[in-house]
């Protein structure tokens, strides 16, 4: 903000260099951000509330970068919950945005994408988190490079296919970037059982026609098929329903019906070009209720290697067996 100019608040959330651009490409400035967060506020933070968040940020002249620990110069009205990492041995405060005056905050911090965890923590008789209810099944739907929208949209109906063949129903979203998301909510699944059963709805995907649908985890083995990503379960995190994302444009994560799919694209959904929202929440309206998985894809799933960890021996194994052809 230059100096003397004056300060701009909402909601008691003071602002700054609003109209600057948001990054490079962005298509927005500062204030479009600020603006479709404070119109999106009331569909938004349903699906962010009391769940550990991680925040893509971009400063000016920076690359954007992944925050998930809440700096200390937070103001006290930003909740956060610790959650242990094992990969970096510490403690992590992850924020939570509960209520519009955080979200405004996080904006402010030019915080552009939102990815919250798929479960709720649960917690014992002090903050640490026990476990946590998971409530959504996901397969992120990511396109091979150079393809077109159409070949997710495809695999996205394959998908429908394997779920409603489970008696299971599922909503779908744009992922803000370049492939889809179907979200399907689940009840009375832990952790474990909740990530086999999206590795059996990937793999019964992939079986309908493994011409166009992978589950395969390294690049080298798709063959210019569309992923259908298995690993994002219980504490993994998804840009969240409405979240923007760094991308051209600015676009964001959003709601399509399974009948309106095949007529869209990515690029439709902006920050600028989504205002004004409709009156009632598009989300809240696709998803089913919580529904129960059946034993038997559960069974399935955990009879299905998990993918990163698969991926890993057999990376070892090439890299072994290459160091061995050139001794």
């Amino acid at each position: 903000m230059a100096k003397g100019a004056p300060k701009e608040s909402r909601h008691g959330v003071e602002l700054s260099n609003l109209d600057q651009p948001l990054f490079t490409g962005a298509g927005a400035t500062k204030r479009d951000l600020i603006d479709y967060l404070e119109a999106v506020a009331p569909f938004m933070l349903p699906g962010l509330r009391d769940r550990p968040l991680s925040v893509v940020r971009v400063r000016p002249g920076q690359q954007p970068f992944m925050q998930k620990n809440l700096p200390d110069y937070a103001p006290d009205y930003v909740q956060w919950t610790p959650v242990w990492s094992d990969a970096g041995h510490r403690e992590i405060h992850y924020p939570l945005c509960n209520d519009l005056r955080t979200l405004l905050w996080f904006g402010n911090q030019r915080a552009v994408e939102f990815h919250p965890t798929l479960m709720v923590p649960e917690y014992g008789d002090t903050t640490d988190v026990l476990g946590g209810t998971v409530t959504h099944l996901v397969l992120d739907l990511d396109p091979p490079e150079g393809s077109g929208f159409n070949v997710v949209v495809a695999v996205a109906h394959q998908v429908r296919a394997a779920l409603d063949a489970v008696g299971l129903q599922g909503a779908v979203k744009t992922s803000g970037s370049k492939g889809l998301h179907v979200m399907v909510p689940v009840r009375d699944l832990d952790l474990p059982d909740a990530a086999a059963a999206t590795r059996a709805l990937a793999a019964r995907t992939e079986a309908l026609d493994p011409g166009v649908a992978t589950t395969a985890f390294l690049k080298a083995d798709r063959g210019g098929r569309v992923f259908v990503d298995s690993t994002r379960a219980g504490g993994g995190s998804l840009a969240c329903a409405f979240s923007p994302r760094v991308r051209p444009g600015t676009t964001v994560s959003y709601p399509v019906s399974w009948g309106d799919l095949d007529a869209v694209k990515p690029a439709d959904f902006t920050v600028r070009s989504v205002l004004p929202l409709p009156t009632d929440d598009p989300w809240a309206a696709l998803l089913p209720e919580p529904q129960q998985v059946s034993g038997e894809v559960v069974e399935q799933g955990h009879g299905i290697p998990i993918a990163r960890v698969a991926a890993m021996h057999e990376g070892k194994r090439r890299k072994r067996a290459s160091q061995a052809r050139a001794e």
